[in-house]
């Protein structure tokens, strides 16, 4: 499967998955967003639900009311707050020293563009210029996800959970990657920040650029297409005679 192909994908997706999971997000950097949104006032992952629902969402330097959102975006140098915000107010991390050693892991560079902006893989039309695809997923998903990421990758990271923010999990850890042609995917939406802007069933799974392109190609050959196990799981996620 080309990654290029939206449609292509979209159909394998649903044969895999069923008709009732969401579809993924893209998001990319641009300098021409589809749909800029007004400011949002705290965690952007707030607004993600218009994307959810079909409607791209582009975010700047200035609509990004979060500090953090707009850093771990690459809009603007760690505001000089952060390290103890999130070690002694969050308590998150359990000193700012600490703090400093994870985004300096990070290596966060520069914005390349403009704008981010999410948008729903069937609103998009294109892969072009993506640097991941964002599934919010319930667990029984999560399992078809992550197994399908463990088909061809013996890594035992193939599949990472790392600390962080959803923006900095989602994009900063996604960017890097893509940026250095790894095959990790990231499971996020553990910082408590975030969870009351997502459901209390879902974490998310996020599939950078650079890897995406070979999961495609073994997907049909993966669990996800006429195993028995599979297919109860499958079943269970449409409640098909259940």
């Amino acid at each position: 499967m080309n990654a290029m192909q939206t449609g292509e994908f979209i159909a394998a997706f649903r044969e895999a998955f069923g008709p009732v999971p969401e579809l993924p997000l893209l998001f990319r950097y641009t300098d021409e967003p589809l749909r800029p949104v007004e400011k949002v006032g705290g965690c952007f992952f707030k607004v993600l639900a218009q994307a959810r629902g079909g409607q791209p969402v582009g975010l700047n330097a200035s609509n990004i009311g979060c500090g953090g959102g707009k850093f771990y975006t690459g809009f603007s140098p760690m505001p000089e707050f952060v390290p103890q915000f999130v070690s002694l107010r969050e308590r998150y991390k359990q000193t700012p020293e600490m703090v400093l050693e994870f985004i300096a892991a990070l290596d966060l560079r520069p914005a390349p563009k403009a704008w981010i902006e999410f948008v729903r893989v069937d609103a998009a039309g294109t892969f072009e210029g993506a640097e991941g695809v964002l599934f919010f997923a319930t667990p029984d998903v999560l399992a078809g996800l992550v197994t399908w990421a463990g088909f061809d990758n013996d890594a035992p990271d193939a599949v990472a959970a790392p600390f962080g923010s959803g923006c900095s999990t989602v994009v900063s850890q996604a960017v890097r990657e893509n940026r250095n042609g790894g095959h990790r995917c990231f499971l996020g939406l553990f910082d408590p920040s975030v969870r009351p802007w997502v459901g209390a069933d879902e974490l998310c799974f996020v599939i950078p650029m650079s890897r995406f392109a070979g999961m495609c190609g073994t997907m049909r050959a993966s669990c996800l297409f006429g195993t028995h196990a599979w297919d109860k799981v499958r079943e269970r996620i449409n409640n098909v005679n259940l």
